[in-house]
């Protein structure tokens, strides 16, 4: 398995910034909305939750056959939000959040955008909540198209792509 970080380009209105742990603490404002969890479940983490996630993070995953990979998202110099691919067997998972403030601008769609051309696996892979308009609209925006599977009642999108491979 490939522990490389992929290179992520930036976009026209985005930096996308491998993720450090010195960022918890811009994270925990851009994260404290409780709304942002209305379809994940959980609450606002605290700077020192984030902290101690990102220590994980950025360590990568004990699992051998897999890597994680992780970037924040910054426009007009401030941190906005995330993107992160867990990859595994020539499949890569994305999940992406965008802080409440920052929503309806698009930043989410070009976010992700920029993270599926960057991943060369053949297969990318989101799950999203069933009444997330507005998450499945970011996925489709991004090639994937919802399969008829679920997942811890998310739904499963696929993006499948010959010729590519880690």
């Amino acid at each position: 398995m490939t522990r490389s970080t992929p290179e992520v380009p930036p976009t026209a209105r985005l930096d996308l910034v491998p993720l450090r742990v010195e960022h918890a603490e811009e994270m925990a404002g851009v994260l404290a909305d409780p709304a942002l969890y209305a379809f994940t479940g959980g609450e606002p983490p605290s700077a020192e939750q984030l902290r101690a996630r990102y220590e994980r993070q950025t360590a990568g995953s004990p699992d051998p056959a897999e890597a994680w990979f992780n970037w924040v998202l910054r426009a007009d110099g401030r941190l906005c939000g995330y993107v992160q691919a867990t990859v595994r067997a020539g499949e890569a998972e994305v999940a992406w959040v965008v802080g409440t403030p920052w929503q309806g601008r698009g930043y989410a769609v070009e976010a992700v955008r920029a993270l599926v051309a960057a991943l060369p696996g053949p297969t990318v892979v989101a799950h999203v909540h069933p009444g997330h308009a507005a998450s499945a609209a970011v996925a489709r925006a991004a090639g994937l198209l919802p399969t008829d599977r679920e997942l811890d009642g998310e739904v499963r999108w696929e993006l499948r792509r010959a010729g590519r491979s880690w």
